[in-house]
């Protein structure tokens, strides 16, 4: 059964009933996950604290409690409202969550699918970068060829230096 948000109003103090507007749809899916986490978290605290104080005003109105205020309780059917009321904002918050996370799920699946389909990419490249002879000498024509420098190179630092050593 829904509820009026003049009842809701009505029934929650001013924190509550700011913490369950935020739990309606518009304001809902506009919140990040942080967000929603903890939001859940503030009106379970909220709940459970409205369905202990039902519970002791009901002890109270069967008479296995002592009164804990000036007067007894002679009825917990406000409180027992209120626990529904933030009991249901608690499922709506939970409910989104859950959906965005399958969401997100449904959507990782898919992707792993898709690229399962596409198979292995690298099926099809060559092992290496160049095919079949492997690597090729290039010749420097800018350096003498090996081991002319042995003799002739020393010559010209022999002059220099001023005879052998």
């Amino acid at each position: 059964m829904s509820v009026s948000r003049r009842r809701e109003q009505r029934l929650l103090d001013t924190h509550e009933a700011e913490l369950v507007a935020r739990s309606h749809r518009p304001d809902l899916s506009a919140a990040d996950d942080a967000q929603i986490s903890e939001l859940i978290r503030l009106l379970r605290e909220r709940r459970d604290r409205a369905r202990d104080v039902s519970r002791r005003q009901r002890r109270e109105v069967r008479g296995k409690a002592a009164p804990s205020g000036a007067r007894p309780a002679s009825d917990n059917s406000g409180t027992r409202e209120k626990a529904a009321l933030l009991a249901a904002a608690v499922k709506r918050v939970s409910k989104e969550r859950e959906r965005r996370r399958s969401t997100t799920a449904s959507h990782a699946r898919r992707a792993l699918s898709m690229k399962r389909a596409a198979g292995d990419p690298a099926a099809n490249r060559p092992m290496s970068r160049t095919s079949s002879r492997g690597m090729h000498p290039v010749a420097d024509d800018t350096r003498a060829p090996s081991g002319a420098l042995n003799e002739e190179g020393q010559e010209i630092a022999r002059r220099r230096g001023g005879g052998p050593r």
